[in-house]
C-alpha cells in the first residue's frame, strides 16, 4: 500500500531536490567529462525523479534515491548508444566534400620544409608562438631575450616562410599550420 503525504510534505521534498542539484551536477560529471552531457543528465533525472516524487518514501535518504536514478538512467543512455551503429554521428553523407588529400600532404611537406630552412632563432619562435601556442612572454623567458626581439624574430620568420612559400599574403598559405606540422617538427 503506498504511503500517503500531504500537499505540504511533497512540496517539502521538492524543496530538498532543487537543494541537492549541485550535488547532482557534481555527481553526474563523474559519468561524463563533457559538462552540457552531464547537465543533460542531471535534467533527466530530475525529471524523472519529480514525475515519480510519490514513490519516494519520506525518512529514506533522499540523495541516495536520486543518485540511484542518475546511475539507472545513465546506464539506460549507454545501453542504448552502444546498440546504435559506430559511426552514426560522423555519417559519410553528412560529408560534402573534402579537400584532396595529396594536396594538403605536398602543402604540408613543403611548409615543413620551409620552417627547417630558417635560422634556428626563428624557427624556435615560429614553432613556439605558431604551433605550441605559447604566449610572447613565455616565448621570450625559453628563449632568454625580449620580447621585441621575439617579436622581431616571429615577423622575420613568417616574411621568410611566405617568401619561400611562394605566397604573396598569409591568406594563401594553410588555414591551419599547427595542426599540419605540431606533430612532426621538433624544436631545433
Amino acid at each position: 500500500m503506498p504511503f500517503e503525504r500531504s500537499e505540504t510534505s511533497m512540496a517539502s521534498t521538492e524543496d530538498d531536490v532543487v537543494a541537492l542539484i549541485p550535488a547532482l551536477r557534481a555527481f553526474a560529471r563523474t559519468f561524463y567529462m563533457n559538462q552540457s552531457d552531464a547537465d543533460d543528465l542531471v535534467q533527466e533525472t530530475l525529471s524523472k525523479a519529480l514525475s515519480k516524487i510519490h514513490q519516494y518514501t519520506p525518512g529514506t535518504r533522499l540523495k541516495s534515491w536520486l543518485f540511484t536514478i542518475m546511475r539507472n538512467t545513465y546506464y539506460t543512455r549507454y545501453k542504448i548508444a552502444t546498440r546504435e551503429p559506430t559511426g552514426r554521428k560522423q555519417c559519410v553523407a553528412s560529408n560534402v566534400g573534402s579537400l584532396p588529400q595529396q594536396e594538403w600532404s605536398q602543402r604540408k611537406r613543403e611548409l615543413m620544409e620551409a620552417i627547417h630552412r630558417l635560422p634556428r632563432s626563428q624557427r624556435e619562435v615560429i614553432m613556439m608562438i605558431g604551433v605550441l601556442g605559447m604566449s610572447y612572454k613565455e616565448t621570450a623567458s625559453a628563449c632568454d631575450c625580449e620580447i621585441g626581439t621575439v617579436k622581431s624574430r616571429l615577423y622575420r620568420a613568417r616574411l621568410r616562410l611566405l617568401e619561400d612559400l611562394g605566397e604573396q599574403t598569409a591568406e594563401g598559405c594553410t588555414k591551419d599550420v599547427s595542426a599540419a606540422v605540431s606533430s612532426e617538427i621538433p624544436l631545433l
